[in-house]
C-alpha cells in the first residue's frame, strides 16, 4: 500500500485527507458553506445575479405543504422534486410524464409509474430530512426537468447528463461530463452507475472515460463511443462555471452544468467538496494544475482568466 501511494503521489494524483486540508479548508470559508450547501439558497443566489437556472416551480417546507402539490406541478408534465440539502442526488426523483388517461398517475423515467399519494409520501421523507446532510430537517424543491441536448443521445440512457467543473479560485481546472447509464436509473451520479467522461478544457471534447474506476470506451448500455465528442456552448460553459468563484466566494468548488435543448447552458448545483473521480475520468493528476495555480491572480475578470487559461495549466 505505501509503494501505491506512493506512486499516485509521483503522477501529481490528489487524495482526499489532502484535498480537505490544503484546498477545502484553507480556501472555502465555512461561512460561505451554505450558499452552496442550500441548493434553493443557491437557486436565488444564481437568479438574483442573472444566472440561468432550472426553472422553480414551488417549494414544501412542511408535511401540510404536501397537500399543494397537485396545485403546484398543474398543467405540467415533467418536473423533478429533489431535497434542498441532499447531496450525491439521493432523494431525487424526476417525473417524465404522466400516462394518457390515468389521472393523478406519473410516469418515471425508468418507465415505472408512481401515483399522487406516493409523490406525496416521498416529498413527507424529503422534509424529515431522510436524504440531508446530517440528517436535518429539510425542503422539497420542484424544479423544471431538463430537457437534454440532442448531441448527447445514444450516449446516455435516458436521464440527464451533466458536466463538473472542478474551478480552483476562478480558474477551470478540469472537466468531466457525466452520463446516465440504464444501471443509474437515468442519474448522473457516478456512484450510482453513470460514466465520468474527462473532457478537455481547452477544446471541450471528451476523451477518456470510467464505468466503476474502470476505463471503458463504449456506453454500457448503447455500445456507442463516448471518446471524441463535443460538447455544445463549451466557452459559455466555462464561462459560467469560473463565475461562480465570485458568486460564491468559495475558491475551491465543483459547478455541476446541464445543457437544455430550448435554455441552452444552465446551473444545476454548486459544491463545495468535490469528489475526486475527476482525475481517473481525465487521467490526470488534480495536484501539479492546483499548484500552478495557488499563485494566480483571483481578481482579474472571467473573460481575462479563460483567456489566459492555456498558460496557467501548462
Amino acid at each position: 500500500m505505501p509503494g501505491r501511494v506512493r506512486r499516485l503521489r509521483a503522477r501529481g494524483v490528489l487524495g482526499i485527507n489532502a484535498r480537505n486540508i490544503e484546498f477545502v479548508q484553507r480556501y472555502n470559508p465555512r461561512s460561505r458553506y451554505p450558499l452552496v450547501d442550500d441548493k434553493l439558497r443557491t437557486k436565488r443566489l444564481a437568479l438574483a445575479a442573472g444566472i440561468a437556472v432550472p426553472e422553480l416551480y414551488g417549494v414544501m417546507s412542511t408535511p401540510h405543504d404536501t397537500a399543494r402539490l397537485a396545485e403546484l406541478v398543474a398543467g405540467r408534465d415533467a418536473f423533478v422534486i429533489k431535497p434542498a440539502h441532499g447531496s450525491g442526488g439521493d432523494g431525487i426523483l424526476v417525473i417524465a410524464g404522466r400516462p394518457a388517461r390515468r389521472e393523478g398517475q406519473f410516469r418515471l423515467l425508468d418507465g415505472g409509474q408512481i401515483n399522487e399519494a406516493e409523490l406525496r409520501f416521498h416529498a413527507t421523507n424529503i422534509i424529515s430530512g431522510r436524504y440531508s446532510l446530517g440528517g436535518h430537517r429539510d425542503q422539497a424543491i420542484i424544479e423544471y426537468c431538463v430537457q437534454p441536448d440532442p448531441v448527447f443521445a445514444g450516449v446516455s440512457d435516458r436521464g440527464v447528463p451533466d458536466v463538473r467543473v472542478l474551478v480552483f479560485r476562478g480558474y477551470p481546472v478540469l472537466a468531466m461530463l457525466r452520463l446516465p447509464t440504464r444501471e443509474s436509473r437515468g442519474k448522473a451520479n457516478l456512484h450510482q452507475g453513470a460514466i465520468g467522461v474527462g473532457i478537455d478544457l481547452l477544446t471541450g471534447c471528451t476523451t477518456h472515460a470510467v464505468h466503476h474506476d474502470t476505463a471503458i470506451d463504449e456506453h454500457p448500455d448503447t455500445g456507442l463511443p463516448v471518446s471524441g465528442l463535443e460538447v455544445p456552448h463549451w466557452s459559455q460553459l466555462l464561462e459560467l462555471a469560473a463565475g461562480c468563484y465570485e458568486l460564491t466566494g468559495l475558491g475551491y468548488l465543483g459547478v455541476d452544468l446541464v445543457l437544455d435543448r430550448r435554455h441552452g447552458p444552465l446551473i444545476l448545483e454548486l459544491n463545495a467538496r468535490p469528489g475526486l473521480n475527476i482525475q481517473i475520468a481525465n487521467r490526470v493528476g488534480l495536484r501539479r494544475r492546483l499548484a500552478r495555480l495557488a499563485g494566480a491572480a483571483d481578481d482579474r475578470p472571467v473573460a481575462e482568466r479563460l483567456a489566459r487559461l492555456a498558460e496557467r495549466l501548462g
